[in-house]
């Protein structure tokens, strides 16, 4: 586990533009089973999550169409949560960061680790954008 001083700003990239943090596997499965769409970031202290999953999540928020519900889960913090949440992410192994969309419950779209990693923010929030042109 991560010091909650360290990973506090981490969190604040998300919350600070409207992301839920979900720390149970109960908060996980009621945040899933909402009807319409939901964005699920699984948040990371990596360099990655930095440059490139985080601030792609946020500019992807810049579209007419955007998912109704945000939420989030820290790997290596909230164990059970992030585990609940990879749960719904199968077939997809499990990688952090990674970033997935959902549509009354089912999964539509996913970014694993490989899809972030050494590519810009822009080009994230670019392939969000067209997911959410797509299912929101």
């Amino acid at each position: 586990m991560y010091p909650a001083e360290l990973v506090k700003p981490m969190r604040a990239d998300l919350t600070s533009v409207g992301f839920e943090e979900l720390h149970t596997e109960e908060a996980v499965d009621n945040a899933l089973a909402k009807e319409g769409t939901t964005l699920v970031v699984v948040n990371s202290v990596c360099g990655c999550a930095a440059a490139n999953a985080r601030p792609g999540a946020r500019m992807s928020l810049d579209n007419d169409k955007k998912p109704e519900n945000l939420v989030t889960v820290f790997a290596g913090v909230d164990r059970e949560a992030t585990d609940k949440a990879r749960a719904h992410m199968v077939p997809f192994p499990p990688s952090s960061p990674s970033i997935a969309l959902f549509k009354d419950g089912e999964l539509v779209h996913m970014l694993e680790r490989h899809h972030i990693e050494g590519r810009p923010a822009e080009l994230i929030a670019e392939n969000l954008m067209d997911a959410y042109n797509q299912h929101c």
